[in-house]
């Protein structure tokens, strides 16, 4: 069966999909993976198709950072997005018998199959559906996560969170959902929203986030889809040194968020690792994030799934992929969440035990950063929690169910 996966945004939404793309290209599958050219080559060394689509995350961060107004910032979302639109369009011309797409591109996906004629199964790796349990990612700051309605926070309130969340998430593709529709040469209607898709496989941990009671059938919560290793990696030779000459340190890194602070988040950093007497090991990520001192080593991209099973903690800004990236090695967090799904995440790492409270972005200093470190390598339940939830998420095998759906497919029971 030839499979497309489309995706788009930072790596976080890319990474996932070559792991799960490589379990179906070992099942048989013919997989390629639509997203912005900046991910051919991690997709390519991966082993799967690679399909391009427009658009420059990295630098819609950024100018969403500067853009003066709301109204700017919208309008910076909606290039985007017809640029995504119409690059979705092309790869599903390409050709494939089934299409997998995560949340965000779901109503393009959606639309594309509609005008080809493919079946579209949902691989969501955030929570996508409102629920009485808990406020979905993106919610109002005044929302808890995924431990409860809690306190002041009735499931009523949740559902009707979750629920604007979605609305205003149709609402980003809108526009350009419409103008595919026309591209295709679909009838006037009203656009495919996510959470319409059937049926839908959520890529993390019920360990994590249990699926609730209330969400409808054919919704599912699998367990992660772990991001494959590019062929032939190994690491780079000053890092495996820098690890042998002394304890376990620190990673710090944001993945791809503040484009272009690197300087001064560096400079933070380095004033944090001296306050908490530790070492670190930095990853440059999308800031550009460079290493000060002798005890800190600056790298790029390296699989977290070799390198924090070898750290003492990780600092993160509590992304999807590398929060799950740090329960699965069974080491404590410090998230410092910036924007979007994190501030859930990071909620969710703290209920459940793995790290102390979450130090938001915007008052990060060298300060409260390095007292957070210290507190998280001090309290021995954060590393005791950590490793019990490893174990746990070590048992699951989160591409399995997905892999008999899509079985069902290739059967003609699909």
């Amino acid at each position: 069966m030839r499979i497309l996966i489309v995706t788009a945004g930072s790596r976080g939404d890319v990474a996932p999909f070559t792991g799960l793309g490589r379990r179906l290209s070992d099942a048989g599958h013919q997989v390629a993976v639509a997203a912005h050219a900046s991910f051919a080559g991690l997709i390519g060394a991966c082993g799967l198709g690679f399909r391009p689509v427009p658009g420059d995350p990295q630098g819609l961060i950024r100018d969403w950072a500067r853009a003066g107004s709301r109204e700017e910032a919208r309008a910076l979302t909606r290039a985007y997005a017809e640029g995504l639109a119409d690059g979705v369009a092309e790869a599903v011309a390409g050709g494939a018998d089934l299409l997998l797409t995560p949340f965000g591109p779901a109503p393009l996906s959606r639309t594309a199959g509609e005008a080809y004629g493919i079946p579209v199964v949902g691989t969501y790796l955030v929570p996508a559906f409102a629920t009485g349990r808990f406020a979905l990612p993106n919610a109002d700051a005044n929302a808890n996560g995924a431990g409860g309605a809690g306190p002041g926070q009735e499931p009523e309130a949740n559902l009707a969170a979750g629920r604007d969340v979605l609305r205003r998430a149709d609402a980003a593709l809108a526009g350009a959902a419409t103008r595919l529709r026309a591209l295709l040469g679909l009838p006037d209607g009203t656009p495919s929203a996510p959470a319409d898709i059937r049926p839908v496989f959520h890529g993390y941990s019920p360990l994590v986030v249990p699926r609730p009671d209330d969400w409808p059938s054919g919704v599912e919560v699998t367990g992660y889809w772990w991001p494959a290793r590019p062929d032939g990696w190994q690491p780079p030779p000053e890092l495996v040194d820098f690890l042998q000459a002394g304890p376990p340190p620190v990673f710090v890194g944001f993945g791809s968020m503040a484009p272009g602070e690197g300087e001064r988040l560096g400079e933070l950093v380095a004033a944090a690792v001296r306050r908490a007497g530790v070492r670190v090991v930095v990853q440059a990520g999308w800031a550009e994030l460079s290493g000060q001192g002798d005890d800190v080593l600056a790298v790029g991209d390296v699989p977290h799934d070799w390198l924090f099973p070898r750290t003492a903690a990780v600092v993160h800004h509590a992304g999807a992929g590398t929060t799950g990236a740090g329960l699965r090695a069974g080491v404590p967090a410090v998230p410092v969440p910036v924007m979007a799904d994190q501030p859930f995440w990071a909620s969710r790492l703290h209920d459940l035990g793995v790290a102390p409270r979450p130090l938001p972005f915007r008052d990060l200093t060298a300060e409260n950063l390095g007292d957070a470190i210290t507190a998280c390598l001090s309290e021995p339940v954060h590393r005791r929690r950590a490793a019990e939830l490893a174990r746990g998420i070590a048992a699951e095998d989160g591409a399995a169910s997905l892999l008999a759906h899509i079985d069902g497919y290739s059967t003609g029971a699909g």
